[in-house]
């Protein structure tokens, strides 16, 4: 046998062996007994119910998938928004020095330097 396999049926029997020593503990093994009940009362009924549980992770599976897409929709959209920004914002800032020169170059300037160093 190689080391490899020596090695992994090594860590195997550690872990059976701690865990049975583990269950030296009273508490320990009547929280295992609880898990074990709990596990296998859901196992038999998955067993006798299969096209139930089958038909549940189907609409989970849906559900999943459609709120992806709806995750996948407000991206989108936000995306182009921020976009559009990106767009508008020279624009906005072009039409607001063409706004400021329009003042500027009219002949009340002294007013408007004041209005603006105010400002």
């Amino acid at each position: 046998m190689t080391k490899r396999n020596q090695f992994w049926k090594g860590m195997l029997y550690g872990a059976l062996a701690g865990g049975v020593i583990s269950l030296l503990d009273k508490d320990t093994r009547e929280v295992m007994k609880e898990n074990v009940l709990k596990v296998s009362s859901k196992g038999l009924y998955i067993v006798k119910h299969p096209q139930e549980v089958a038909g549940q992770i189907k609409e989970t599976a849906i559900r999943i998938k459609e709120t992806v897409e709806e995750m996948s929709e407000d991206i989108s959209y936000i995306t182009e928004k921020v976009e559009e920004l990106r767009e508008l914002t020279p624009k906005v800032t072009d039409m607001v020095k063409e706004t400021k020169d329009a003042f500027i170059d009219h002949e009340d300037s002294d007013v408007m330097d004041v209005v603006i160093k105010e400002d």
